[in-house]
């Protein structure tokens, strides 16, 4: 029986990075659950505030034999509601993307698409977070084979694994190669703040204060390389250092 396939992102049910990951998932083989938000969610981190005790719109559509189901809220919360039953059977793996624009450096912990994966990862699931280098991209369908086969791997490895993919958008045959990649320091844009003509605080993007470092996946996704990222969620630091300053610090009543 094929595997069952949760995919999302940030971008919209609608988006076409989804309807292209969903026909290259379904064309390899898997059983493909769609479930994403009704509209652009960019940007949202792993965020699902109002998610008890309340109905959630949902809306539908099927195209190419994949139902795609548009929930009123996060990814996030689009993943937790797949992943409690909320649409049939629970998937077993999900795949969050194919994300407009790429995902890159340590500014990750914010994008909607690689909070997807992680929230999958806290509820037992592995997942991936696939983005392309292009915010209107023109090789979907190479992004989408990197996807199928990334989850012909995940398949195998232990459950809670996590990997967010960032490919060049451009035929599969002028990909660079494939390599392992550190997350940049910042990325390709530095937030700075600024502030608006009538007054009000805003943030804004300027260009990278130095170069990438080679073996970031800053640096090699501009040189055309699929880059490949093993992340982890929120994880506990073994030290009791803290605990035991306020033992011994704390007046004890």
């Amino acid at each position: 029986m094929a595997s069952r396939v949760l995919i999302t992102n940030d971008d919209g049910y609608r988006a076409r990075g989804i309807r292209a990951l969903g026909a290259a998932l379904a064309a390899a083989g898997y059983d493909v659950l769609a479930v994403a938000p009704l509209d652009d969610q960019s940007g949202v981190g792993s965020a699902r505030a109002g998610m008890v005790d309340r109905p959630i719109r949902t809306a539908s559509e099927t195209v190419d034999g994949v139902t795609y189901i548009g929930v009123d809220g996060t990814p996030a919360l689009a993943v937790t509601l797949a992943l409690v039953g909320s649409f049939g059977d629970v998937p077993d793996l999900v795949v969050s993307g194919i994300n407009h624009g790429h995902n890159i450096g340590v500014p990750i912990l914010h994008s909607g698409t690689v909070a997807a994966a992680l929230t999958a990862a806290g509820q037992g699931a592995s997942a991936i977070a696939v983005s392309i280098d292009s915010e209107d991209p023109k090789h979907l369908d190479t992004a989408g084979g990197v996807a199928a086969r990334a989850l012909d791997w995940l398949a195998s490895e232990p459950a809670g694994t996590v990997l967010t993919v960032n490919v060049p958008d451009r035929p599969l045959e002028e990909l660079e190669g494939v390599r392992r990649a550190r997350l940049a320091p910042i990325g390709r844009s530095r937030i700075v703040g600024a502030q608006a003509p009538t007054g009000e605080p805003m943030i804004t993007l300027a260009p990278p204060s130095a170069g990438a470092e080679a073996d970031t996946d800053e640096a090699l996704l501009a040189a055309g390389f699929v880059t490949v990222t093993p992340i982890v969620g929120i994880r506990e630091v073994d030290s009791s250092a803290a605990a035991d300053y306020l033992s011994q610090h704390l007046v004890k009543g």
